[in-house]
Formats: C-alpha cells, structure tokens, sequence
C-alpha cells in the first residue's frame, strides 16, 4: 500500500547528516534467515541502488525502512520527524475518485485549510460580524494565519503540481478522469508513483518503478529523480535507470548486505575485482592451511610435536576466508535448426489494428535481412505487440501483407507468457512437442534454475520471472532461426538479464524484440523500428545511435527554428526601416511645400515692398528669401535621396 510515514527516533543523533542508520540487521521468515548483519547508512540528498537477485530480499529490506516489517536483530533508526514515503509494487486507490481526484487526496490538509479560509471570508462578509469590532479582528487574524499557512505550503500550486505529475508519467486528460482502478496495472503503478511524487518525503523508497514505464515515461521519471531534494532508495533492473540515478549501489545477495560506491556499472567493475581479490585471497589460505595441516600431521608425534602442537593452535584460531559465492546462473544456447533465405521477412502495404480502417500502424514496406536484429520501440499502447503478433501470423492485417521468406521458421516469446498452460507442470510444459525423456527435460530444465522438485510445479503457481524462464526454455527447443521477443527482460533479475544478452549475441538467425531497458537494446539491436502517432521509422543502430539521431534532429529543428527566428526579424527589422523610411519622405514632402509656400510668400512681399520703396524692409525680405531658396534646395537634395 502506498505510504508516507513520519519515522521519529530519540536514539538517533538529529545533528548528524544521516537520515538513518541501519545496524547490524537481521530478518527471518520463520526459519529461513533472509539476510543478517545489515549496516548502512541513508544520507541526505542521497540515491542509492538496490540490486540482486530475484528473492534475495530486497523488497524485504525496503519494507524494513519503510517500517511495514520489524528486523529480528539489530535496529534501523531515522532522525525524528523524516517522512518516509514507500511505493510498493501492488498500488492501493480507491474505486470512486478519478485519477486526478486521487493524486489531489495528497492535499487533503491544505484542502482543509482552503475550506476554512471560504468559511471564515464568509463569516467576515457577515454585516453582523462586521457590526461587533473585537470579533471582526478575531476572523481577520484567524484568516491571515491560514493565508500565511496555505501559502507558505505553495497551496495555490497543488492542482498546478498535479497537472505537472500526471502529465509528465503520460496520462492523457482523459485518463485523468477516469476512475483510477479502471486504470491497466502499469498505468496504477505510475498513477501511485505520482502520488507518491506529491508527497515530497524526506525518503522514497521505491520497489521497481520502472516497471510497464514506456521510454518517454522513463526519461522523465530519470529527469525528476535528478532534480529530487530528499533522499531515494530504489529496487530497480533498469541498468540504464541505474546508471544515471544511482549514486550508491547496496547488494542483497547470498544473505549479505554490501555495499558499493558509484553507479551500477561503477559497481559491477568493483564487485568483480572483488570476487577475484577473495579467489586468490581463499586460495591463498587454503594452500596455507593444506601445508600447515601436513606439517601438524607429520610432526606431532615427533621430535617437532611442540612446533606442530603452536601451529594447531595458530590454525585454531585463524579467521577463515569464505569460499567465494557463486550465485545459481542460467545455463543455455539458442540454436538455429536451419537457415532462413536471406530475406527472412518484408511487408507490403502493411497495416495492423483490430478496427477496420482504424489501423494503430501504418507500416512501410520493410525488409528484413538474415541476422538482423530490430529493437522495436513506441510509447505504451501504440501498437507494438499488435505488430508482432501479425508479423508472426497470430493476427490477420487490417490490409496488406507479412510476406515469409524462405525456410522461416518464428519461434515467439509472448510478454504475458499466454503460450503456457497453467495446468501444466513445468516438466511437461517444456516436454510437449519434444522427443525429451523425463531425465533430459530435468537436466535441460537444470540450465534454467529449476531443480529438484522446482519441475514438478504447476505453471499457474510460479513467479513472473520463473515463468519468463519456462517460455525461454521452450523456445530454446524450438530451433527457430527467426526470434520474435515481446519484453523478454520483465521479470528477469539482473544477472538472467545480462546471460540472456549473451545468449542472443551467440544467436546465428534474426531477431526482432520489444523492450524497455535501454541496456538491454544497446547490446542487442543492430537497427529500430521506431512507432510515432500510428507509423513507423526505420533507423539503422541501437538506442544510443537512435538517441543521437532525435538529438541530431532536435538540433537541426532548434537550429531551424533560431535561423527562421532570425529572418523573422531581419524582415521586421527590414519593415520598420522601410516604414520608417516612407515617413521620412512624407515628411520631407510636407516640408518641401511649406517651404515652397514660404518662397511664394517672400516674393510676393518683395514685390510689394519694391512698390513702396521701403528699401530696408526690402534688404531684409531679400536675405529671408535667399535662404529659403537654399533650404527648399536642400530640402529637394534630401528627398531624392530618400525617394531613391
């Protein structure tokens, strides 16, 4: 259940810089100890990464954080009054608010305190009220005091700040407005991520929220996370997410808790140096011990029984080095049973969608070389498993045609692993359809971490990932030389994500997959298909050549943008210098007739004073007529020049 909780502590010193400090923990279900002598600490501002593998007990550990769980030993201690808020991997919401209605419950408190301030604004509008000055002042105080409260809790932002949330995970307005439980179960999740995201707590603990994220979602999500001002813990299989956000990675694995600096591959680099360091070191010791054991043995009867008898005691009391642990791996080759024709598969006049004339896609003709490797991307519900399920013939096009190439055979690797039967077990699940006897399936099944009585489960008992590992086993069997992947990774742990990379660069046939882990798509894909607004582009390179190509198109669209910026003033400058320009003329053509008129004027007083022989008057006229003639001569010069 979604939560944030306030996590005092009187034992914890509050002038450090820790949020917590986790010591020596321990934590058994019944028997079983999950992992023990847990220490760690949780700094401000800080992300840390939680990894390991499936089971190994890190959602344990977070709901131990988050207080859901208490630790058999040991103690886990924040500083008085930190907000821990937890997401977990089911979310909660209740069935009769909508969407938005749902991440505004966050707010219920400065909700409260808005609905007082109407009450008491209307109780100042009151002519009673207004009549009696002392219980007048009372309302004005009391209403400056939530004012100062609601404010200082940015209260005029909440809708604003959930518009922002909700619009930033990629839900439609429409979305918004829907019952929040009418949701499919990726959209609750990041619904609850949302809500999370509003409570702003001091730590967010947050158990696989890249979960069903499409890529747009991811980013934005890694964006946010950046930006955060409180503490993060995150259980994540995202290497991708990993590596950008984490800032510490802690392991849970083999009942340990260790922990790493820097980021997921900061940690794969050191956790390895470190296997190797412990190899040598138990190697080391154990040829130490062997020498000193057949020292013991051979001397303690004899002349060197008191030196043999001081070695015991050393050998006694040394501190034995661990044997080096090596994690349960999967264990398996894709085969191709033959090749395909060098075109395995092309399109012509494709489309595909359920609704005749309403295609989700429009796809060009395409064509798909042998040993290709397509990542197909798109944003959730856009089309992508509609696509493939075409392309592998378990759905008829909306028009056009998947054309087969020579010897294609498609083994399809379904995201919700519907091939299965549930009422199967495991055993014979992977049996069927094969020559294998009951001791080859086990031995076969042994490669994909099913062991001892683990194949005699029902398949509609087992976990996502080993459901994920039961369809990875059957299409092994299938010798296809074309593999159609729909999300392969989900459900799988780190570990199984990066074997299986492995695997599929060892494939020899095509490959065209569905996926959300970037890691994953670098390491695999050759070219992508990319969905946007009901087409597809094809764009040769994996998701890192694929992000420099929208960042490159991004530029060009920028720099576009800044020059036609330019030439837009440059026309406006251009317009205001032309109609500056035509006033100028205007101007000097008003000042030219006056000045002609004043000429007229002159002359006409000259001619009057000349018949009334006022000669001083005259001389006077005279210069004033001269220079106006000289002005209006000027006055033509400048107007040329502008009319020109």
């Amino acid at each position: 259940m979604l939560q944030v909780a306030i996590r005092p502590s009187a034992r914890y010193n509050e002038g450090a810089m820790s949020l917590a400090v986790i010591d020596n923990v321990t934590k058994r279900f019944g028997a079983e100890i999950v992992f023990s002598g847990a220490s760690f600490r949780i700094e401000s501002n800080e992300r840390i990464g939680l990894v390991g593998p499936n089971g190994a007990g890190k959602s344990t550990l977070l709901n131990l954080l988050a207080g859901r769980y208490e630790p058999d030993e040991g103690q886990i201690a924040f500083t008085r009054g930190t907000r821990v808020g937890y997401l977990p991997q089911i979310p909660d919401f209740a069935p009769e608010r909508s969407l938005r209605e749902e991440m505004l419950t966050v707010f219920d408190d400065l909700r409260a305190i808005e609905a007082e301030m109407h009450e008491v604004a209307a109780r100042m509008a009151d002519p009673q009220a207004m009549g009696d000055p002392d219980a007048y002042q009372a309302l004005l105080d009391r209403y400056a005091a939530l004012q100062e409260q609601f404010e200082h809790q940015e209260g005029y932002t909440i809708e604003t700040r959930a518009q922002q949330i909700l619009d930033g995970l990629g839900f439609t307005r429409e979305q918004q407005d829907l019952p929040a439980t009418r949701l499919s179960g990726g959209q609750q999740t990041r619904a609850a991520l949302g809500k999370l995201l509003l409570q702003s707590p001091d730590v967010l603990l947050l158990d696989e929220p890249t979960n069903h994220l499409d890529l747009a979602a991811l980013e934005w999500l890694e964006d946010y996370l950046l930006e955060w001002r409180g503490a993060i813990v995150v259980v994540a299989h995202d290497r991708y997410f990993l590596d950008r956000i984490a800032q510490r990675i802690i392991e849970v694995d083999n009942h340990k808790v260790t922990q790493y600096p820097g980021n997921y591959s900061k940690y794969v680099e050191l956790r390895e140096e470190r296997q190797i360091l412990q190899a040598r070191q138990y190697e080391a010791q154990q040829e130490h011990i062997a020498r000193t054991e057949e020292f013991i043995r051979r001397y303690k009867a004899g002349q060197r029984a008191k030196e043999a008898r001081g070695r015991q005691k050393l050998l006694d009391h040394l501190e034995r080095i661990e044997r080096p642990y090596h994690a349960r791996e999967l264990h398996f080759k894709m085969r191709v049973a033959f090749e395909s024709g060098e075109i395995a598969l092309s399109t012509l006049k494709l489309e595909v969608g359920y609704q005749p004339g309403q295609p989700l896609i429009r796809v060009p003709d395409l064509m798909v070389e042998r040993g290709e490797r397509i990542g197909l991307l798109g944003p959730n519900g856009s089309g992508k498993t509609t696509l493939l399920r075409t392309l592998v013939g378990e759905l008829d096009p909306l028009a056009g045609q998947v054309i087969p190439g020579h010897n294609l055979k498609i083994g399809y690797y379904a995201q919700t692993h519907e091939g299965l039967n549930p009422n199967h077990l495991v055993i014979d699940e992977v049996r069927s359809g094969t020559m294998l006897s009951e001791e080859g399936a086990r031995t076969f099944l042994g490669r994909f971490q099913f062991t001892k009585d683990d194949v005699f489960k029902p398949i509609g008992v087992l976990s996502g990932g080993e459901r994920a590992r039961v369809a990875l086993a059957k299409l092994t069997l299938a010798g296809a030389n074309c593999l159609v992947l729909d999300e392969p990774t989900n459900h799988l742990d780190l570990p199984a994500r990066q074997f299986l990379e492995s695997v599929l660069a060892d494939y020899d046939g095509t490959i065209l997959f569905v996926s959300h882990d970037r890691y994953f798509i670098d390491a695999v894909a050759t070219r992508m298909w990319i969905v946007e607004n009901g087409t597809l582009r094809d764009i040769p390179g994996n998701y890192t050549s694929y992000r420099k190509h929208i960042m490159a198109e991004a530029a060009r669209t920028q720099a576009q943008a800044k020059a036609s910026q330019r030439a837009a003033q440059a026309q406006a400058q251009r317009q205001r210098a032309a109609q500056a320009q035509v006033r100028t003329v205007a101007h000097v053509e008003a000042e030219v007739a006056a000045a002609e008129a004043r000429v007229a004027e002159l002359e006409a007083a000259i001619n009057d004073v000349g018949l009334a022989a006022d000669y001083q008057q005259l001389a006077q006229l005279a210069a004033d007529y001269e220079a106006e003639k000289s002005r209006l001569e000027d006055l033509y010069a400048e107007w040329e020049a502008l009319a020109s």
